[in-house]
């Protein structure tokens, strides 16, 4: 159920993008996420239009070090058998090429898993998450308290794991939360329906960026 504390605010808004990094993306990938590489090009509409209106993106993406040292325990049995997924440095680890902005900056892997949210491009930024959620044990609510965002649309990779629980986490410190249904992979029906008994709105790609584009003629981000 909508009220006025969860209707979006979209010209307080800013983009999350998770984990579509080329290890989890790409075709044949070592962990690729099947349904990840359909969602791509409703992503790059919406961060098109971002860009176009100057809204923030952040990109917030996993690294798994080599001996597994910062790794969730699922997984941390696997890289330390000397599988590389999302090892610092790697082609994998780096972003989509697709979504990134025009001559982004190189990825700093040692000062992102140290904690720092890295700018890549204008209004456009990258943070590292050690595990599921985008606020567990990172300067994301600070980032965003200070830009005065109060409204985050979540696209990007694997719903049922990071960004479903981004969302909840989001929704747990009070953000507007908005979900793109079909600019996420593993979206599933009932996952739908539990977040919008949180006050979450689910929007398709075309439907957010006419929202967006009658949003700005009223007003940019206040940043």
């Amino acid at each position: 159920m909508m009220s006025k504390y969860t209707q979006p605010n979209f010209n307080k808004c800013a983009v999350i993008t998770i984990d579509t990094q080329n290890d989890f993306s790409l075709p044949g990938a070592v962990a690729e996420i099947t349904g990840t590489l359909n969602v791509i090009p409703q992503m790059k509409l919406i961060l098109d239009a971002c860009r176009n209106r100057q809204i923030p993106i952040l990109h917030v993406i996993r690294i798994y070090k080599e001996d597994g040292s910062n790794v969730d325990v699922c997984r941390r049995e696997l890289i330390e058998t000397g599988v590389q997924i999302v090892t610092p440095g790697s082609v994998g680890a780096d972003l989509v090429e697709t979504i990134k902005p025009k001559n982004a900056e190189k990825l700093n892997y040692e000062g992102l898993i140290e904690g720092s949210i890295q700018i890549i491009g204008d209004n456009e930024w990258v943070m590292y998450k050690p595990r599921w959620g985008a606020f567990y044990h990172t300067h994301l609510e600070e980032f965003l308290r200070n830009k005065n965002i109060d409204t985050l649309i979540f696209i990007g990779c694997n719903f049922p794991n990071c960004p479903r629980t981004s969302i909840y986490q989001a929704s747990e410190r009070d953000f507007k939360v908005v979900m793109v249904e079909d600019a996420i992979s593993g979206v599933y029906d009932k996952g739908i329906r539990e977040i919008q008994s949180i006050g979450v709105k689910v929007f398709r790609t075309e439907e957010l960026i006419t929202q967006l584009a009658s949003k700005f003629e009223e007003g940019p981000n206040s940043i």
